[in-house]
């Protein structure tokens, strides 16, 4: 059982530790926790004392009740030094989230508190995830102590773009989510290929496509990618080299993951088509417009005195799910999504796993206003040739799993799709 010794500096994303916490001990890992003073102001000790089952520690005289032990592991038979015990007996040290203060102070060797004392004592792999406001993490002086870090051999896990601790402030600074922080770690612990999409290239489409009337309006949907981005972060959680093609999603980005943006279903159809090649798995959750205007004007159309309509002459989108199942080579995995409103809803998948020759298809009622589009939650249906799972309501983030965990196990006793029969 590996051991991770977490330090917890002072700043807001501290919340996201708590998760990384639970996250690691659910798979598996000892984990131990130091904190600064400062990071008490955010979450208390007895917290992530809780999630851990072991005294969690702020200073270095302060005396550790388990003497340097992690959870499941003997306690020695004398009091050591407790900063240099508990590093010492880690496998791996991270510090998360980690201010630009701490940083400057791994970076000049400075040791003034627990947590930087464990990182100058510190023989295992060392973990560091920024968290800061963007201005503070684009500062040369940040950008000059990270580069110092590297070139120590130190993991530095980027932090993502999005919203701020400062109201309406964004931009980079974002604590890594802590599936993506969990990655970083096992990666340095050497466990990436105990990994159930190790090696395997996932394309994934997300969000909804907007096709243009004129210079300024659009046909388009309620889509906003969360699905698509939270498959996507699960698929690198779990290992894989993984591409997004987004049509106008405004997400925060894995730096984990390569983006390809679009924004018709003409720019989704060519990029997928450049991606899908070499894929190993499609997870076709973009919400495509079906129809679009036959013709778009290149200028903002005007309504003229008395006109009370307007008529536009519609025409379908290509069908590309169909288009790249039917190119599909032996090996490749294709999933679709179907986006059903009320009854029928399950009905409609599985034609549309027949139709269309797929591996599964995952099935969701928009009618519920609590769940899909635009909401943090899901709950959702996978139709295989072999029968159906039901998942029931939770974050995206824990659908895509269970998505993901069908993939792997289709990809592992793979059953022959049923032959397209048009679409």
């Amino acid at each position: 059982m590996p051991r991770i010794l977490l330090g917890v500096s002072g700043g807001i994303a501290a919340y996201k530790a708590l998760e990384l916490v639970r996250l690691a001990t659910k798979a598996g890992h000892a984990v131990r926790v130091v904190q600064t003073p400062t990071s008490e102001r955010f979450v208390g000790r007895a917290s992530f004392a809780a999630l851990t089952g072991a005294p969690v520690l702020t200073d270095e005289f302060e005396r550790d009740p388990a003497r340097g032990a992690f959870p499941g592991d003997a306690p020695p038979g004398h009091d050591p030094i407790g900063h240099l015990a508990l590093v010492g007996a880690a496998d791996a040290y991270v510090i998360a989230p980690a201010s630009a203060n701490t940083i400057a102070k791994l970076a000049h060797g400075l040791a003034d508190n627990l947590l930087t004392s464990a990182a100058l004592a510190a023989t295992c792999p060392v973990v560091v995830a920024p968290a800061m406001n963007n201005h503070m993490w684009e500062h040369p002086a940040t950008r000059a102590n990270l580069e110092t870090l590297r070139a120590r051999g130190v993991t530095i896990v980027e932090p993502g773009v999005g919203q701020l601790a400062s109201k309406g402030e964004h931009g980079a600074g974002r604590l890594a989510e802590p599936p993506e922080l969990l990655a970083a770690i096992e990666a340095a612990l050497g466990m990436s290929g105990l990994r159930p999409l190790d090696g395997l290239r996932v394309l994934v489409t997300a969000g909804g496509t907007r096709e243009p009337i004129d210079a300024v309006r659009y046909i388009g949907n309620r889509s906003s990618g969360r699905m698509g981005f939270a498959l996507a972060e699960a698929a690198a959680d779990l290992g894989a080299d993984v591409t997004v093609v987004a049509a106008n999603v405004e997400l925060a980005r894995d730096s984990r993951v390569t983006y390809v943006d679009v924004r018709t279903a003409e720019e989704l159809r060519d990029a997928a088509l450049r991606a899908f090649g070499r894929a190993d798995v499609l997870l076709m959750a973009a919400a495509v417009v079906d129809f679009r205007p036959a013709l778009a004007a290149d200028h903002k159309i005007k309504k003229s005195a008395g006109q009370d309509r307007m008529q536009v002459d519609l025409e379908l989108t290509p069908d590309i799910l169909a288009e790249l199942a039917a190119a599909r080579r032996p090996g490749q995995t294709v999933v679709g999504f179907a986006a059903e409103h009320g009854d029928g809803a399950l009905d409609y998948g599985r034609d549309k796993l027949r139709r269309k020759g797929l591996d599964a298809i995952v099935v969701n009622d928009i009618s519920r206003a609590d769940i899909g589009f635009d909401a943090a939650d899901n709950e959702v249906t996978i139709v295989t040739a072999d029968g159906e799972t039901g998942v029931p309501r939770a974050a995206k983030r824990e659908v895509a799993r269970a998505i993901l965990e069908t993939v792997a196990g289709l990809r592992e006793h793979p059953v022959l799709p049923t032959e397209p029969q048009g679409a």
